[in-house]
């Protein structure tokens, strides 16, 4: 498959500046096959090294984190001499190993020309239980997410497709005769998610049944995690919040209401498990922004704020949402269809931008996202179908005039320009095009 982080990791290998490498991202997203990989095509050779019930390993960060020693003793357990410049070296599960995280500044002070990449599931929640231990400003990052509608298209066989998508001039539009292909492959993303494994499955076999029982496994593990990795205390709350999600993202506000996850309970009482999902990569958390001026952060009040599932396969499947209710009209799915169609569009955007999302709202006016990038202020407005009707996005440009708003549908797209700015349709399905506006 290809990742569209791949790129990015061609620059940090290449960067004169570059440092230890931690790949953060929610378990299961690819992180280790894209290290992997990338080590194969890149490199002469690639050392990998898992800390997970690997002793041997963990021995060599005892003494000391001396990093000549330390290489001299991997590679005596790899039972192949490491050459700086030549091998990527892999470190996953670096959570485990506390000696090893801080061992990266000395790596970074010490040897510079080793490359070294690390990964790890449950990163943030880990760095921070063992603050002291972390390597400030030795490390560089880099977040891998699941595969967006840009890389499921390449997955797919559709390189052609993409090729044209990526071509076209904003406001252009797209044959009929594509539409209804791009729609197609749309509602099975819906269907699917992007986790690579489920993706892998569907584009072999399109079996429906296979790819909702790897689903049911990713859940699954996730949910097993948290009897793992939570502290105890913590995690009644969570599998709480967990079982609550389809719920608060089906209502029509979408806000995340705390009582709605059990009824007496406040914010301050899960505060903590909602901080634990969130620094495992599996939700998003988008707040409300007062007045979307830059930078959006000094204008959010955190309290308001709404919540997305890391992936819009795991989501139907959390929901109980039939494959069929993706392509169905009737009123009794339009709840749901909304909810993953917003679902789908804070992932896209949150992969191609990699910053924080926010909402604004004002009266029964809504815009469901508003993003920064660089010094303008960005509204995007999600409809699930090609009824676009909505007085929301014209009293937002009639208030603030943003210099591009963005509405996002299944409408072919299309740029007209009025005395508030450019309005810029764009199909959920071009929505990885966002840096093409």
């Amino acid at each position: 498959m290809e990742r569209l982080i791949t790129e990015k990791l061609k620059i940090w290998k290449e960067s004169p500046n570059r440092k230890p490498l931690l790949l953060r991202g929610v378990r299961q997203c690819g992180k280790t096959w894209i290290l992997r990989e990338f080590g194969q095509t890149h490199f002469e050779d690639t050392a990998y090294f898992t800390f997970e019930n690997n002793q041997p390993l963990f021995s060599c960060f005892d003494l000391n984190l001396d990093p000549k020693r330390i290489l001299k003793e991997i590679s005596l357990v790899r039972g192949k001499t490491i050459i700086p410049g030549k091998t990527l070296v892999i470190f996953d599960e670096i959570q485990f190993c506390p000696n090893a995280l801080t061992s990266l500044k000395y790596f970074a002070e010490e040897m510079p020309e080793l490359h070294i990449a690390c990964a790890g599931s449950y990163l943030g929640i880990h760095l921070a239980k063992n603050a002291g231990s972390f390597p400030v400003g030795k490390v560089d990052f880099l977040t891998l997410h699941p595969m967006n509608f840009e890389e499921y298209l390449l997955a797919n066989g559709e390189e052609a497709v993409h090729a044209f998508l990526s071509e076209i001039q904003s406001g252009e539009g797209i044959p009929k005769s594509l539409t209804a292909k791009l729609e197609g492959l749309y509602k099975d993303y819906l269907i699917t998610g992007g986790m690579p494994e489920v993706v892998s499955s569907w584009t072999k076999n399109h079996d429906i049944s296979e790819a909702e029982n790897i689903l049911r496994a990713i859940l699954s593990s996730y949910e097993a995690d948290f009897l793992k990795y939570a502290p105890r205390d913590v995690l009644p709350k969570l599998t709480l919040i967990w079982r609550s999600i389809p719920e608060q993202l089906a209502k029509d506000n979408h806000k995340f209401i705390f009582s709605h996850v059990k009824k007496g309970l406040r914010a301050r009482d899960l505060e903590d498990a909602l901080y634990w999902l969130i620094s495992a990569g599996i939700i998003l958390q988008v707040s409300k922004v007062e007045k979307p001026a830059i930078p959006l952060s000094l204008y959010a009040d955190v309290t308001n704020f709404r919540i997305y599932l890391c992936d819009v396969g795991l989501l139907r499947i959390l929901a109980g949402f039939p494959a069929a209710g993706v392509s169905a009209s009737t009123p009794v799915v339009a709840d749901m269809r909304g909810a993953l169609t917003e679902n789908f569009a804070a992932e896209e955007l949150t992969a191609v931008l990699d910053s924080p999302l926010y909402f604004w709202k004002r009266g029964e006016a809504e815009i469901e996202f508003v993003v920064q990038n660089e010094l303008d202020v960005i509204p995007v407005e999600v409809k699930a179908a090609r009824n676009t009707a909505s007085r929301s996005l014209f009293e937002y440009r009639k208030a603030y005039a943003p210099a591009v708003a963005v509405r996002a549908s299944l409408k072919n797209p299309g740029r007209t320009e009025d005395e508030f700015g450019v309005l810029v349709s764009l199909p959920l399905y071009m929505l990885w095009e966002w840096r093409n506006l």
